[in-house]
């Protein structure tokens, strides 16, 4: 996001008018600009985590998930069928937690390019991948119009795709389709379709209290039409937990 539609942004979010939209043009009208180019959060999402939720992002994840989050990140990866000397781009890379079992992957004539919005995961990021040379990161937010063509063999997105508008999905699908090599791979690792209403009700109530609502129209997506629609063929799937999450692979 560019300076001034940063400033814009807060300016807006206080109600008042963005000078540098010129012509005397009112915040909201600019926000409504920003809205249509798919840069503006969605109130209704939790997707992007503060300086506080930044620090302690990691040790939330393994309290919530008992010790069995990395784990299963390594299992994720491991179903990537990531080979040594592929170039990797990771959507939404928050801590690098995931981006360090990648390195492990591609070895060191291979490559790792994570964007973020987050200054803080950022700094954490490149903190936990430091003994990684041939992985860096970038602040670019995902949903925005991205630069990169032809450029990787896969491209990963994990836990991050449903916290957006559907327009934005399709921008960010979008986005992954025109970065990918042909024949490369994009990667969703998400909550699959499920029905929550059969979910344990200890369960069910974490999912409604803790979750946003995009999360719960997520559920319900047919994420599938939507990768076809931008171009994307040859879907393969792996469930992990019973079937309520999956690894989602499509082939440009």
């Amino acid at each position: 996001m560019a300076a001034s539609e940063y400033l814009a942004l807060q300016m807006v979010k206080k109600g008042e008018m963005f000078e540098g939209a010129k012509n005397g043009k009112y915040a909201s009208e600019y926000l409504a600009m920003l809205s249509e180019r798919c840069i503006l959060p969605s109130p209704r999402s939790k997707v992007e985590v503060g300086p506080g939720g930044a620090r302690h992002y990691d040790l939330f994840m393994n309290v919530i998930w008992l010790g069995y989050y990395p784990y299963l990140i390594k299992r994720v990866v491991d179903k990537m069928d990531i080979r040594p000397g592929q170039s990797i781009l990771d959507l939404g890379s928050g801590t690098g937690r995931n981006d360090s079992f990648i390195a492990q992957k591609i070895g060191p004539e291979g490559s790792i390019l994570g964007l973020d919005i987050s200054k803080e995961m950022l700094g954490l990021s490149r903190k936990r991948c430091r003994p990684y040379p041939n992985v860096s990161f970038t602040e670019e937010r995902i949903e925005a119009p991205l630069a990169y063509q032809d450029e990787f063999d896969r491209v990963f997105i994990s836990f991050v795709l449903h916290g957006f508008e559907d327009r934005q999905k399709i921008k960010i699908i979008s986005n992954a389709y025109q970065a990918l090599k042909p024949g490369g791979v994009f990667c969703i690792f998400d909550y699959n379709e499920f029905d929550l209403g059969r979910l344990w009700f200890p369960l069910r109530q974490a999912f409604v209290h803790g979750e946003c609502q995009l999360a719960l129209e997520f559920l319900k997506l047919d994420l599938k039409g939507m990768l076809l629609d931008q171009g994307f063929s040859g879907l393969e799937q792996e469930l992990f937990l019973k079937g309520h999450l999956r690894l989602l692979k499509a082939t440009k």
